[in-house]
């Protein structure tokens, strides 16, 4: 279950997703298979390629690119997340999230 993501946010997201952009979203995101979770980044690009040489720099496997819908996307949580959004300026994701 997501929630805590603004609708301008999400179409903003998927703008940048479908030009092709590296494009981020963070949420808070309930699952129970991932009980430590409670947010999740979507690192999303439709230039797959691209998707996944940024992917590489982080150690995240293409396979583990989200195809089932038209905005392709690595979800992002825990230690790896933090880190990716530090590494990628995006400051405000951290703050918003409480992320730590």
């Amino acid at each position: 279950m997501a929630f805590g993501v603004k609708r301008d946010e999400l179409n903003e997201w998927k703008s940048n997703v479908l030009q092709g952009n590296i494009a981020f979203l963070t949420h808070f995101w309930l699952d129970d298979r991932y009980p430590d979770s409670t947010t999740v980044t979507k690192a999303g690009s439709s230039d797959i390629a691209k998707l996944a040489k940024w992917g590489e720099k982080y150690g995240l496997k293409k396979e583990w690119i989200h195809h089932r819908t038209k905005y392709p996307h690595f979800d992002l949580m825990g230690e790896k997340q933090l880190m990716i959004l530090k590494k990628e300026k995006l400051f405000d994701h951290i703050k918003r999230f409480k992320l730590k």
